[in-house]
């Protein structure tokens, strides 16, 4: 084949030196090898790629054309090579972290952001689900790390850091009302005659029942749908009150307070992943970045 990996680094030193003499001491070969390399390529393309009658080697507009797709794929290439050598020394091909809906994930994006970028052809998958969801594609090894709330119960297949807290809320409509919400409302309690709204799967299998209050509940997949059907009435929710400050700063949603305790239960937040699963490269430095961001 004319442009094979070897046949764009020979063509582009060329382009890039002027001369064969300049590209073979570029390449640590001898001028008669670039010459003859280059003339094989341009008989297998049938047209030539420079201008021999100069004293330079001047690209002919052929050779222009050609040159800016060459430096794409010799800057594939390079990429290529370095993530081979990744490979090799323990780094993932593919890192895949699922976060837990209404957690705070801005240091964990960051954190992805930047080993994006110390390794370019690391592929990562960034998937959202409720807290249980996310923990079950933990624990099904479908995801290498999980960012979720902090387990009511220690879980010894788990390892964690701690990377953040967040508190959560009960909120209920300001504008709208909400069906079984007592007028006097002022313990916690008084909320179990009412819909609540909880961001969970479609079964009743809730494993963290802390923020559970109501025996009457809505299950929806995330705080944004939660919190539209608060707004609308539909019933309250315990929602992590960074979700919420725009909505009770617009009089869309109230803060409830209660006389028989603070309304807001704060809970941790946890970059998790199994024991029987090491973290690989890439994975341990997202866990580095977030727990040095943390301290």
């Amino acid at each position: 084949m004319a442009l094979s990996s070897d046949g764009i680094k020979l063509f582009l030193a060329v382009v890039d030196h002027g001369s064969f003499s300049g590209a073979a001491r570029a390449l640590r070969r001898v001028p008669s090898a670039v010459s003859m390399g280059i003339a094989n390529i341009e008989a297998e393309l049938g047209y030539p790629l420079f201008d021999r009658s100069r004293r330079e080697a001047v690209p002919t507009p052929r050779a222009l054309a050609l040159v800016p797709h060459a430096r794409s794929v010799a800057s594939r290439l390079r990429l290529l090579q370095v993530h081979a050598v990744e490979l090799s020394r323990d780094l993932e091909s593919t890192l895949t972290v699922a976060v837990a809906a209404g957690v705070p994930d801005r240091d964990l994006l960051d954190a992805l952001a930047r080993v994006g970028g110390r390794y370019p052809l690391l592929r990562v998958n960034l998937l959202r689900a409720p807290q249980d969801g996310v923990r079950e594609m933990l624990h099904r090894e479908r995801a290498d790390l999980a960012l979720l709330a902090a387990a009511p119960d220690v879980d010894r297949e788990e390892v964690f850091t701690n990377v953040t807290d967040e508190v959560f809320v009960a909120v209920v409509s300001a504008t709208a009302d909400t069906p079984g919400l007592p007028a006097d409302l002022r313990r916690l309690e008084d909320l179990g005659a009412s819909r609540q709204i909880v961001v969970a799967g479609p079964d009743d299998a809730v494993a963290d029942r802390r923020l559970l209050v109501s025996d009457a509940r809505w299950h929806v997949d995330s705080v944004e749908a939660a919190l539209g059907l608060v707004e609308r009435g539909a019933g309250w929710a315990n929602l992590p009150l960074g979700k919420v400050r725009e909505a009770v700063a617009t009089g869309r949603v109230r803060v409830l307070e209660f006389v028989n305790l603070k309304n807001g239960l704060a809970m941790p937040v946890h970059l998790v992943w199994l024991r029987r699963r090491p973290l690989r490269r890439a994975a341990g430095e997202v866990v580095a970045l977030m727990s040095r961001d943390h301290r």
